[in-house]
């Protein structure tokens, strides 16, 4: 392969990461100006926080009723319970993803490829372990389980207790992929992950081997550049419904039990996809907003207001749908038709990480630190 074509894959790998490319001062496309709407709802701060900077990295904070864990690259974790700070420890380690927790154990990881381990009550260190490369994505704790997906695509199950390495699932990666912080979804019975090459496998959590594997997307073009397919969020799950969305692939949603296909529709997404009863909502690279009926994957609505302004993956919020971008500013739209009901500004830094749900509202974490709690109304 040509090294301009590898300097192309790595820049746009980077820009994927860090958030910088095209939402620059100097880009030659210029992210869409916020325009002033009718507001129909209300996006209030419940309560505001802070952990540390991400640097280069991408801090997903995790949510266990009403409390919520947040992490930073300087070694910060932090846990809030109603928006009242708990505890802070700081690590003595550069951390480099996001945390895990299952409201007993907290789990990061660090640029290192070590797991570290704390009392989800205390924040006392309980152990520390060693995969295969740096841990980009925030470990998830469940079912005795710590599962870490380092930067090789290599998943490792460690035991909850101690660390030790139960079992490890890997598959073979395309010459090209993107440098990605996503993690893995654990259930009951299963770990679901998405994988370099378009590729979607549930694994069977106790034994590390594969139940099935879907092709959410299929590599394509004449170059290896324009075959990354990549899977760089998170799948989503309601009933015995499961959909994923690829970057240059499209989205898709399957049966859980058996992989079976039930639609897809071609679209380019890295930030990701979310689902109610009625729709799957999924951020397009180009920054528009789209809604597709569940059942059959038809388009419903569209928001192309947003263009260029490095979205993150939407979250369905009963009437509303909340999406955030380059600047830190969160966008409420209505469910039924797309259009804006509401908007908030944070602390002007970027917003990459998903949002995630917290009770009646949801929380955000910024590029700067802030962890910031609305409440839709």
């Amino acid at each position: 392969m040509r090294t301009t074509a590898t300097q192309l894959a790595l820049l746009g790998a980077s820009m994927l990461l860090a958030g910088c490319s095209i939402f620059s001062s100097d880009s030659k496309v210029k992210p869409a100006e916020l325009v002033p709407f009718a507001a129909t709802a209300e996006l209030p701060v419940a309560w505001q926080g802070s952990a540390s900077k991400a640097g280069d990295f991408v801090f997903t904070p995790s949510v266990v009723e009403d409390s919520v864990f947040a992490a930073g690259h300087n070694g910060t974790i932090v846990r809030y319970d109603g928006g009242r700070e708990v505890w802070r420890i700081a690590t003595d380690e550069k951390l480099s993803g996001g945390v895990g927790t299952d409201g007993k154990l907290v789990a990061v990881g660090t640029p290192k490829g070590e797991v570290l381990a704390f009392d989800a009550e205390t924040g006392k260190a309980l152990w520390k372990v060693r995969v295969s490369s740096e841990v980009l994505a925030a470990p998830a704790v469940g079912e005795g389980l710590v599962v870490v997906r380092s930067g090789d695509s290599r998943i490792a199950g460690l035991d909850a207790t101690d660390g030790k390495r139960r079992w490890v699932f890997q598959r073979a990666a395309p010459t090209l992929n993107l440098r990605s912080n996503v993690g893995v979804l654990l259930g009951q019975k299963v770990v679901v992950a998405g994988f370099p090459g378009g590729k979607l496998i549930a694994i069977n959590n106790q034994t590390g081997a594969a139940i099935w594997e879907v092709a959410v997307a299929l590599p394509k073009g004449a170059t290896e550049l324009e075959r990354v397919a990549d899977l760089t969020s998170s799948p989503v799950v309601q009933g015995r419904v499961i959909c994923a969305a690829a970057f240059q692939g499209r989205v898709a949603c399957f049966d859980i039990g058996t992989g079976n296909l039930i639609w897809s529709r071609d679209i380019s997404s890295s930030a990701g996809i979310d689902m109610d009863d009625q729709r799957v909502y999924a951020s397009d690279d180009k920054g528009s907003v789209h809604a597709f009926a569940r059942d059959t994957g038809a388009s419903v609505w569209k928001q192309d207001k947003l263009f260029m302004r490095g979205l993150t993956r939407p979250i369905a919020l009963g009437r509303r749908v909340a999406v955030a971008d380059f600047e830190g500013v969160v966008h409420l739209l209505n469910a039924e038709d797309g259009s804006f009901a509401a908007r908030a500004k944070t602390d002007g830094s970027a917003i990459r990480a998903e949002p995630q749900r917290l009770g009646d509202g949801f929380v955000v974490q910024t590029r700067d630190g802030s962890v910031v709690a609305l409440r839709p109304r």
